[in-house]
């Protein structure tokens, strides 16, 4: 007996350690890949960030925290914030609800429906450069929106649309869902679909109106969808920049400024590269503490959830 068990030891320890070794070979190239990519460009932006440099000359003039001080007290950044935090609220406020109603109209049977999700999908198909060439056509003075505004008796709404400093990011929120909502439908529809009928059904039959079975039923257990996109909105509202730098390069007057477009004009446009790397670290601090916060604080019971079912 004892002889057996000796024998049966090493052969589990080895298993094990194949196991181990298979696993490793395959997580090493993606590793690899995300160190290169991910963790080594963040440590460079974090160096090039405490010189002031052209990204031509050596580093040689170290000034510290200079980079970070001078951005907190820009104008151009406080406003670039101000219109990243406006699309957020405006995206959780509006764009959501919207792509939430869509998805509850477009997960009933009705003819033509599969012809309808693909229309609203469509516009995230498009590249965001696309987009903003075709809407800055669009847009021009006299163009398609303001002699079909005029044609229709509503000339009194045409504006400069991507010209005045007051309307144009309403001007860009507008295009931007636009593009996005149908990826957010998409989304709340799936997770519609996971939603075995029979639940709400019962909640009819005992009495609940369509709109208490759906605040009381559908609408918790569409939570966790419901969460991921909240999620993605917001991290996507955070990076904004080509649409709106193909559109109006931050202008007029810096008042559709996005942090992505201010640490690009600062960086490779007025070749302070060390400032724009202030900007990127910056960036990417405010994307680690909304992700970590909101995994912490909102998505928590989800992962924890299905843990528990993994595991059990």
């Amino acid at each position: 007996m004892s002889a057996t068990s000796a024998s049966v030891r090493p052969r589990v320890g080895s298993k094990r350690q194949t196991k181990w070794l298979t696993i490793s070979l395959f997580l090493l190239p993606a590793l690899a890949l995300y160190v290169l990519f991910v963790l080594f460009p963040i440590v460079q932006a974090a160096r090039y960030s405490l010189f002031d440099w052209n990204g031509l000359n050596p580093l040689t003039d170290f000034i510290g925290l200079k980079n970070y001080e001078t951005a907190f007290n820009s104008d151009s950044f406080r406003r670039a914030l101000a219109n990243n935090a406006l699309i957020i609220f405006l995206s959780l406020a509006i764009q959501i609800p919207f792509s939430l109603a869509c998805a509850v109209l477009l997960n009933r049977r009705f003819p033509g429906r599969g012809l309808f999700r693909l229309i609203f999908f469509l516009p995230y198909v498009l590249s965001e450069a696309i987009t903003g060439i075709v809407f800055s056509l669009l847009l021009q003075p006299g163009q398609l929106v303001d002699t079909g505004l005029q044609g229709v008796g509503l000339g009194g709404l045409v504006q400069d649309w991507l010209g005045d400093y007051t309307f144009v990011m309403i001007t860009l929120f507008i295009i931007i869902s636009w593009k996005y909502f149908g990826f957010h439908m998409i989304i709340l529809l799936a997770g519609l679909q996971g939603i075995p009928r029979e639940i709400e059904e019962a909640a009819l039959i005992d009495g609940a109106g369509r709109w208490q079975a759906f605040r009381h039923v559908t609408l918790p257990l569409l939570g966790p969808t419901l969460r991921v996109s909240v999620f993605l909105s917001m991290i996507g509202a955070l990076q904004l920049f080509d649409m709106i730098w193909v559109m109006t390069r931050g202008g007029p007057i810096d008042s559709s400024n996005t942090m992505a477009i201010d640490m690009f004009k600062r960086g490779f446009v007025e070749q302070q590269m060390g400032y724009g790397s202030a900007l990127a670290v910056i960036l990417f601090a405010f994307g680690l503490v909304l992700a970590l916060a909101y995994q912490r604080f909102v998505l928590r019971r989800d992962v924890e959830g299905a843990v528990t079912a993994f595991n059990g």
